[in-house]
This record gives structure tokens, sequence and C-alpha cells, in this order.
């Protein structure tokens, strides 16, 4: 995946043949918005996150201004805005997860990885954010990481998951 175009130095937020994509969908529909969230995920699964010029760019390609594309991607919490690590541990912060434990879960998470919410581990592979329900209610408390959830949290499941996830990336 190239990062960076070696003839403008730019990264590249989306290879040409994507936006071309992108831009025949919103030539073909009524509504361009419908593709908002999309071409942000495009753009955040190749650069890693959405900077502004990642803004700028799905707002030319759809044919918005930027400030309907912001509002979109900061409406959502799993469009990063700012660089983030290369798994991004979404920890359930609603009442069911918060009555079965979650606050022992978040305090362990913290305490395991050494970094608070909002942070990323050192290393750059963990970024722990809070979020608003994964409708995993039965399975409270739980947490995402990419689109995989996990419920039923104890201290020894979060060990098992983080030590897995980090033999991947090695």
């Amino acid at each position: 995946m190239e990062t960076v175009n070696q003839t403008t130095g730019k990264d590249v937020l989306l290879p040409d043949d994507t936006i071309e994509a992108f831009r025949a969908k919103a030539a073909d529909t009524p509504h361009p918005r419908e593709l908002i969230v999309d071409l942000l995920r495009a753009i955040q699964d190749h650069h890693g996150w959405v900077p502004d010029a990642g803004i700028e760019l799905a707002a030319q390609t759809l044919g918005l201004s930027p400030l309907q594309l912001e509002e979109i991607a900061t409406f959502y919490d799993k469009i990063y805005r700012q660089p983030v690590g290369r798994k991004v541990i979404h920890l359930c912060d609603s009442i069911c997860c918060w009555t079965t434990g979650g606050e022992q879960v978040a305090e362990l998470l913290r305490d395991k990885l050494g970094i608070g919410f909002g942070e990323t581990t050192p290393d750059g592979v963990f970024t722990l954010l809070p979020t608003c329900c994964l409708g995993a209610c039965g399975d409270a408390p739980a947490m995402m990481i990419g689109l995989t959830t996990y419920g039923r949290l104890t201290a020894e499941k979060i060990d098992t998951i983080l030590r897995e996830i980090r033999q991947q990336i090695d």
C-alpha cells in the first residue's frame, strides 16, 4: 500500500481508482450523502485515520461541502479524526456493561496497556476509546477490537485477547 506519492511527496489517502469508483457511484445516486460513511471508512482503512485532507478529498469526490463530511465524521465514534493505534479497543460504557463490571474492566485495560481513554500505547499497537453501546448487552461487559466483539470480559480473557492480537501483529 503506497502511503506517500513519490512524485508529489503528499500522503496518498486513497488510490486513484478507488476515488474514481466513488465519483461514479456519487454521479449515479440522487443522494451522494449516502456514500459519506463508506468513503470515510475507505480513507481510514487506507490511511489509518481521516485527516483534514481526507475530509476535503471526500467532499470533492462526492460533490459536497467539507462541513457536510465533518458533521458525519465527528458524529460516528468509529471514524477517527486523529491518529490511532493499529488496533482500536472500543470499551462499551453503557449501563449494562458498567453494572456488570465495566468499570473494573476499564481500570484493568488502562493498567495493562499503561494508557488512559483516548491514548495510544507507546508501541502504537493499541488505542483505548470508550464507546456508547456495542449492542452486546447480553454478554456484558464487552469491548470491540476491529470488527470483533468480545463479551463477558474477565482479566484472564482480556490477557488472552491482548496476547493473541500482539502475536498477530508481530
